[in-house]
């Protein structure tokens, strides 16, 4: 340690996951995301692509994801871990960490659970591109998945979109009875089955695909007119729960451009197959908030928003956690 180098302790506060789910609430938290997706267009951003390393014997993997966000200034990333399995385990899929830093002096403020954040936030900005895109009146949602994030967007939807019916499919007919019994009760909305995705689909205005599938589910002869979809379970290059059909079809808006051209798998594979170019990507979802590129244009177009996820959406939702957890004293604070 130099001369100069300070001995004054850093306090950094943990946060739970019971504190993060009574604070980050969807209407708190889709507020928060929205101004991010500004921010990120702006480019008042640094967002490096997400790493991932593959763990022996095909258990799981370890991913990252890190960036600096220039409104609210801060910058971090969230360690995470992906094991399918966990799910029979009773434990989620998705366990981690985001380690939030402050801008003057980039000093580590707060350590909070990954999983909740990841979850929150993902639903939240499928929630803001829904507000964006969907037509106004739109009112029967699809959720083809029964995981976490199929939990986290029956609860985010309805806040931007007056839903009133709620059809949910999923590979095992009994994890979908189960989800339904479980958050039935959640929702003014009424929840059924499906026993295919096409008939999930049929009436539907909103579609949120949020499977672990890594082909094809979801196929844009199914998808009729007037349709918005949030295509949220695929981020990897190698995945695509929708067919290059739909992304032809549709008035493709995105999150971030640099990681689609990386790691948007649906777009990635119409683009190898010739269907389309760069240019069908209509813009990103914080052009449209900001006014600067239209985004639904007549009530029978298909809109679809590819969900990878952002550092910035971590980051935002983050910032707004600890201020919040600062105020209310929540957490505890232990110094470095």
């Amino acid at each position: 340690m130099s001369a100069n180098a300070s001995t004054e302790p850093v306090p950094i506060r943990f946060i739970s996951g019971g504190d993060l789910h009574r604070i980050l609430t969807y209407p708190a938290c889709i507020d928060v995301v929205r101004k991010a997706m500004v921010e990120t267009s702006r480019r008042n951003v640094s967002l490096p692509l997400r790493h991932g390393m593959h763990l022996p014997g095909g258990r799981g993997m370890f991913g990252m994801m890190y960036g600096y966000l220039g409104q609210p200034e801060s910058f971090g990333i969230k360690l995470v871990s992906l094991f399918p399995g966990n799910v029979a385990a009773g434990l989620s899929s998705h366990l981690g960490l985001v380690i939030l830093y402050e801008g003057k002096h980039g000093k580590p403020v707060a350590i909070m659970d990954g999983s909740v954040v990841t979850a929150i936030r993902t639903a939240a900005a499928s929630a803001v591109a829904t507000d964006a895109l969907a037509r106004r009146d739109a009112s029967t949602l699809a959720i083809l998945g029964t995981g976490e994030q199929a939990e986290s967007h029956l609860h985010a939807i309805p806040v931007v979109r007056p839903i009133s019916r709620i059809r949910v499919w999923g590979r095992n007919p009994d994890h979908v009875n189960r989800f339904i019994d479980t958050h039935g009760k959640n929702t003014q909305a009424a929840m059924v089955p499906a026993d295919s995705v096409s008939a999930a689909i049929a009436d539907a205005d909103i579609v949120c695909a949020v499977t672990s599938s890594p082909t094809p589910i979801l196929f844009g002869k199914d998808v009729r007119p007037g349709t918005h979809v949030n295509l949220v379970g695929s981020s990897f290059p190698d995945r695509a729960e929708a067919d290059t059909d739909l992304v032809v079809r549709s008035r493709y808006f995105i999150d971030y451009r640099e990681s689609t051209l990386a790691q948007a798998g649906e777009f990635l594979k119409a683009k190898a197959e010739g269907a389309v170019t760069d240019g069908h990507i209509v813009g990103e979802i914080g052009q449209v908030l900001a006014g600067n590129v239209t985004g639904r244009q007549t009530p029978e177009e298909i809109t679809v928003y590819k969900s990878l996820g952002i550092a910035a959406q971590d980051l935002a939702a983050a910032s707004y956690v600890l201020e919040v957890a600062r105020r209310e004293g929540a957490g505890q604070e232990v110094s470095l």
